[in-house]
């Protein structure tokens, strides 16, 4: 895990590495600066040797000064590489999160995957700046501190082999009762960004359900069980600091009172004394820079767990071992298909689908709810794989080819229409950056949606809210038509995308679409029967299965599925 997280260093191996070494050359100058400070008190103050004192006054001074520019130093360099730290360890994170597959995403959830983004990655930076920083200032302080004290004197530094068990024993027993409960914290975090989530996306919904109050109460629930873990959390840290002061003082009193003791027998000087005060101080303080320093990397451990988790997450979904680079033709082909989101033989949403597409055909895809028709056309671009059997695209099985070569010949219109922040214009370059203005104005104009956009204040550079919120159900589903067009693929899939526009528009963009893509193969999930009854093929799914196959008089007189659907939508007055 260590090996895996030090990766993000990189460019920033070279501040990372002179942060310690400023803070080394801090700690030598503290030491030596009380080292000095004695002598200038045994030997300038006591003996009346005015010369001396302002030598060595001199002298710390200069000591001083390095020492505070070594701090700042080490202050600018460990923020600078624990920033970017941070900023490669989120890089690779996302880098990695944009190749995963859907059941990839699915594993760890979307909410789940912000936190590690955000908040973990906040713990993992504090944690790295603690570790290069008081990691390494406060054992050098205990050693060098050490040193000094017993060659001031042996009998009066067995106070620390005393007392220092004591504090570390008691940071032990905190950090052992905290660890727990960070990690329920993250879990929560995790629960409460999903609240946010659904909650913002589905604010129409809540409203007119009349649902605040109960969205209100989950989100309270889940905030008061972040307050109760963490308020347990910084109580049992709370211990540390009487902790601490309980070892000081005691330290404190103790070489006080041996001290005066053994400077009346004139086997101690009054700057030694001074000078083992101070590094006591400094000791013990230290101590408790590390029982910081441990409760940090506690606190970022459950994040890097979590983080690593992302990164060293097996992406089941890769470049085919032959790597074609090219799409034939729209021609599809399922060979006994089987498909399980979990991968498991009992829960499959596929069985044994069979069947031959030839390029530029328009096939019809129907079926109840749960039928797993979206989950059918999903297995073509590769967006999830099959569990069995093999999906051909123009001959050749889907596995082989390039990732981005096949996407970019297949066109899904997802029943959830996505738009991004930005305009008009900017949504509909993601089907192709290179076009010209003439070239999205024909694909809007083909998709129906020139004419609303003409209407706009700013027409192609209006700027399009988050999620596309100022716009209609159809004028989102149109300009997602648009911006598939503009890739001119080989296989267009509609997963019930023209559910939001009437059936006069729908018509035209049929007969638009003929004339502009006559050699795409064309694949329409609907519900209504109108969409697809000129299709060369139409397929009737049921409970994962192939139903029923053939144009639509053959369904007709042989398929009950289908003529159930057809009756249901004549009787009731939709569009057959």
């Amino acid at each position: 895990m260590v090996k895996e997280l030090l990766k993000p260093i990189r460019e920033y191996k070279k501040v990372t590495w002179l942060t310690p070494f400023f803070v080394s050359l801090e700690v030598v100058l503290e030491v030596a600066i009380t080292f000095l400070m004695a002598r200038m008190i045994d030997l300038g103050i006591d003996a009346g040797d005015i010369n001396y004192i302002i030598k060595l006054g001199l002298i710390l001074t200069i000591l001083c000064l390095i020492s505070l520019i070594c701090g700042i130093f080490s202050g600018f360099f460990s923020a600078k590489s624990s920033s970017g730290y941070a900023r490669n360890l989120r890089d690779d994170m996302y880098i990695k999160i944009q190749s995963f597959s859907f059941a990839n995403i699915d594993k760890f959830s979307s909410s789940s995957l912000i936190t590690r983004l955000t908040t973990d990655v906040k713990n993992v930076q504090n944690a790295f700046q603690v570790i290069i920083r008081l990691a390494v200032r406060a054992p050098l302080m205990i050693i060098f501190s050490l040193i000094m004290v017993f060659s001031i004197n042996r009998s009066l530094s067995l106070i620390f082999l005393l007392i220092i068990p004591i504090l570390i024993v008691g940071l032990y027993f905190i950090i052992n009762k905290v660890f727990p409960l960070f990690e329920k914290v993250l879990k929560v975090y995790d629960k409460l960004n999903n609240i946010v989530q659904e909650n913002l996306r589905g604010i129409r919904v809540v409203k007119s359900f009349v649902r605040e109050d109960y969205e209100k109460k989950k989100f309270v629930v889940a905030s008061d069980k972040i307050y109760k873990y963490y308020s347990r959390a910084e109580k049992i840290i709370s211990f540390s600091s009487p902790l601490m002061q309980f070892c000081i003082y005691t330290s404190m009193l103790l070489i006080s009172w041996f001290g005066a003791r053994l400077i009346v027998n004139n086997s101690l000087t009054t700057g030694q004394l001074m000078s083992l005060i101070i590094y006591a101080m400094q000791i013990l303080v230290s101590l408790m820079l590390l029982s910081i320093v441990f409760v940090m990397i506690i606190m970022s451990r459950s994040s890097a767990k979590r983080i690593i988790a992302v990164l060293k997450e097996k992406v089941d979904i890769k470049n085919g071992s032959k790597n074609w680079s090219e799409v034939k033709d729209g021609s599809i082909s399922f060979k006994n298909v089987s498909f399980s989101y979990t991968n498991d033989q009992d829960k499959l949403c596929l069985r044994q689908v069979n069947l031959e597409i030839k390029s530029a055909w328009t096939v019809g895809i129907i079926g109840g709810t749960g039928s797993s028709k979206t989950t059918l056309v999903q297995l073509i671009p590769r967006l999830y794989d099959a569990t069995e059997g093999q999906v051909l695209v123009g001959g050749v099985n889907v596995k082989d080819y390039n990732l981005k070569v096949l996407r970019d010949q297949v066109a899904i219109i997802l029943q959830k229409n996505v738009l991004f922040s930005g305009s008009v214009k900017e949504n509909l370059l993601w089907g192709n950056y290179k076009a010209s203005d003439e070239e999205l104005q024909q694909v809007c104009r083909i998709a129906q949606a020139d004419e609303f956009i003409q209407q706009l204040p700013e027409k192609y550079d209006t700027k399009i809210e988050q999620g596309g919120n100022n716009l209609s159900g159809g004028q989102k589903q149109r300009l997602c038509l648009a911006r598939a067009l503009l890739k001119n693929p080989k296989i267009l899939i509609f997963d019930d995308a023209t559910s939001a526009v009437d059936t006069k528009t729908e018509k035209q963009m049929e007969q638009a679409l003929k004339e502009y893509l006559p050699q795409t193969t064309k694949l329409i999930i609907t519900q209504r029967i109108a969409s697809i009854e000129s299709a060369d093929l139409i397929m009737v799914l049921d409970n994962g299965q192939i139903n029923g196959l053939g144009r639509h008089e053959e369904l007709l007189k042989n398929n009950s599925i289908y003529k159930e659907i057809y009756k249901s939508q004549q009787e009731g007055g939709l569009p057959v």
